[in-house]
């Protein structure tokens, strides 16, 4: 396997005191309604909104002095696009951003405010990675992939290694799955630490590419899905992660998006946190009992929050 819990943990020193130790959060109307004891990683008040800041920052920390210096090019729907172009600027670097058209724009002003140059395309015609190789063989920058590289795997993983430092032994965690650079590193620092440990990914189930690439043994590619999760909307498992995932996630469940707007209103209503759609795939499954059987002990990462107020609202109405 190519990263190790040694690589999350040289990542954990990597970003000690830059990126947030993010806090953990109970709930004892959510323990009562799901029959666990549930301890929610709060990975929407991360640096940038969401988890992704630990992976970006790990990354280009570790580019060579003349690379950081060329600057980096990422492509992502929003999350890693703003951790990209925060980590690149805390570094002393520059960034190029590809991003949909269509992203929030929450997100887009969050990357231009980052000080990012953004190239936008079309999601439902473009070609994001191609978009971005492009770019960073025409400018010469380094290319930082949104999940499918073993710094970025590292990196995330820090989430549930912290996760465990607070909250002690679990007998599940709960991960959101895109690309599967979360869960991976969650995999790795989960089972590295308690080997019996269950991880289970959460899709919405309109894009479920993970979910049927473990059933077929191999990635499969489906079409670019529609949800309103719009940071799981890819169409096909990284190499890399699709690898780690095959060996180390023991199941994937899905939501729909009404059940994920009604996982967003619980966290407005009873946690008082906002999360975006993409952030609250773990919770949704744990609130419709898509978790069988219930873990006695069960962590979940909320991994993002970057939802703009009018947006939260009309997803929410």
């Amino acid at each position: 396997m190519t990263v190790t819990l040694q690589d999350v943990l040289d990542a954990a020193d990597r970003i000690e005191g830059v990126a947030h130790r993010t806090p953990v959060i109970r709930s004892r109307t959510l323990d009562g309604l799901t029959g666990a004891q549930v301890h929610l990683k709060a990975e929407n008040l991360q640096r940038g909104g969401a988890f992704k800041f630990r992976g970006a920052y790990n990354a280009i920390a570790r580019l060579s002095p003349d690379q950081l210096a060329r600057g980096i090019v990422a492509y992502s729907s929003g999350n890693h696009a703003q951790a990209a172009a925060l980590a690149a600027r805390e570094l002393g670097g520059s960034a190029v951003i590809v991003m949909p058209a269509d992203s929030p724009a929450a997100k887009l002003d969050a990357v231009a405010g980052y000080g990012a140059e953004i190239v936008t395309y079309d999601r439902y015609t473009g070609d994001r990675a191609a978009i971005a190789g492009g770019l960073a063989a025409e400018r010469g920058v380094a290319l930082i992939p949104p999940y499918d590289h073993p710094d970025i795997v590292a990196g995330q993983g820090t989430a549930t290694l912290e996760l465990l430092e607070q909250a002690g032994e679990l007998d599940a965690i709960v991960v959101p799955v895109s690309g599967g650079g979360l869960i991976a590193g969650s995999a790795i620092a989960a089972k590295g630490r308690y080997p019996g440990i269950r991880v289970i990914g959460v899709e919405p189930e309109t894009a479920d590419d993970t979910r049927r690439s473990l059933a077929a043994g191999r990635p499969v590619r489906i079409d670019v899905p529609h949800t309103i999760a719009d940071g799981l909307a890819v169409a096909v498992p990284g190499d890399l992660t699709f690898a780690i995932n095959k060996e180390l996630v023991d199941e994937i469940v899905v939501v729909s998006d009404d059940e994920l707007r009604d996982a967003m209103r619980f966290a407005v209503d009873r946690l008082k946190l906002v999360l975006e759609p993409s952030g609250a795939p773990g919770l949704a499954a744990l609130l419709t009992g898509r978790i069988r059987p219930v873990p006695a002990r069960v962590g979940v990462i909320l991994s993002g929050g970057n939802v703009g107020a009018a947006r939260l609202a009309q997803l929410l109405a």
